[in-house]
């Protein structure tokens, strides 16, 4: 039985970020203003090994996780990562592993990483406008790029591929529906995420927020839809389907309806610390165990007194006060 938390949370979900850097530098994630050509990334020194990192996995894996997601920054910079995901791939007791990217590098990467192992991607992509999407990516990178990552990825089997669509209003609001409808009928999930304030650099504001409850009308309109169940307790997307049998679609609602009752997520960062939620202000080294000659079950008992200590309830308790509160940033711990 996986650790439950003070919430009764039972640990099922790991999130693992293989880098800090990024090719892109979305306005909502990695402002050039603060990520600019002069800001020091982690040395490469400095980051959990794979074997590292699948040793740790293996540890969780036997403490319940099912499930291992890959992030960033954009993983696929992160050299060889598909040896990482063979050796991730061989651990017994994983039902689901698979990979956020911003889909530059899918042409390239897709075929190997299906090969390794890989079950799934997801692809961050906010508009099918150019001029929209250029001016989020902010290094003038095409929507062509990215559709021709999420066909790649389509043909070797890496499906269905999800699409996450961060929305801002008077960004890209107005182009949702062009999204819906582009991926309508493909087999493939868009998923349109209420626009966080996670970090503390993007100047996140709530007026620039557009609620789920919005979006679903919106796309409603034009594209009949309605709600169906999650997978899985814990899911973090709400469910939709197209009425005339055109697929799934799905809502994330960290603002409007937090999930913090069933959010059953630990998060590894580059260099070896464990964060218990999103918008954490700091995180727990375990690093130093995997180096330090820890044996496994040191290195469990140290991650299940942290699962049975966490409390973490962000989104449901967000303020004016915990709006000030240092908050580790999206492009270091991955969404």
């Amino acid at each position: 039985m996986a650790p439950s938390d003070q919430f009764d949370r039972h640990m099922h979900d790991l999130r693992i970020s293989v880098t800090d850097r990024c090719n892109f530098r979305c306005t909502y994630c990695m402002p050039k203003t603060v990520f600019g050509a002069d800001y020091r990334f982690l040395d490469r020194s400095a980051l959990l090994t794979y074997e590292q990192i699948t040793r740790l996995a293996r540890i969780l894996i036997d403490l319940g996780v099912q499930k291992i997601r890959l992030t960033g920054g954009e993983p696929l910079l992160r050299r060889d990562v598909e040896r990482l995901v063979t050796m991730l791939a061989g651990i017994s007791g994983l039902r689901d592993l698979t990979l956020t990217t911003n889909g530059v590098l899918l042409v390239q990467k897709a075929q190997a990483l299906r090969d390794a192992g890989l079950g799934r991607v997801t692809v961050s992509l906010d508009s099918l406008n150019d001029d929209i999407f250029k001016l989020t990516n902010d290094v003038g990178q095409p929507v062509a790029s990215v559709l021709e990552g999420i066909q790649a990825a389509t043909e070797v089997g890496l499906r269905p591929v999800k699409i996450n669509a961060v929305i801002r209003r008077g960004v890209n609001d107005h182009t949702l529906v062009d999204l819906a409808r582009y991926f309508h009928g493909s087999g493939n999930i868009v998923r349109f995420i209420e626009y966080m304030d996670v970090g503390t650099t993007n100047g996140w504001r709530l007026e620039e927020v557009v609620p789920a409850a919005e979006m679903i009308r919106m796309i409603n309109n034009e594209l009949p839809i309605e709600p169906i169940d999650a997978n899985y307790k814990g899911e973090v997307a709400r469910r939709w389907r197209y009425r005339d049998g055109g697929g799934e679609l799905g809502f994330i609602t960290s603002v409007s309806h937090p999930f913090c009752d069933t959010c059953t997520r630990l998060r590894l960062s580059p260099e070896g610390k464990l964060y218990t939620c999103l918008f954490a202000s700091s995180g727990h080294d375990v690093a130093s165990y995997l180096r330090g000659g820890a044996v496994d079950s040191q290195i469990a008992a140290f991650i299940t007194e942290l699962w049975h200590r966490r409390e973490d309830r962000y989104s449901q308790i967000r303020s004016s006060q915990t709006l000030v509160q240092p908050r580790i940033e999206m492009s270091y711990i991955g969404g």
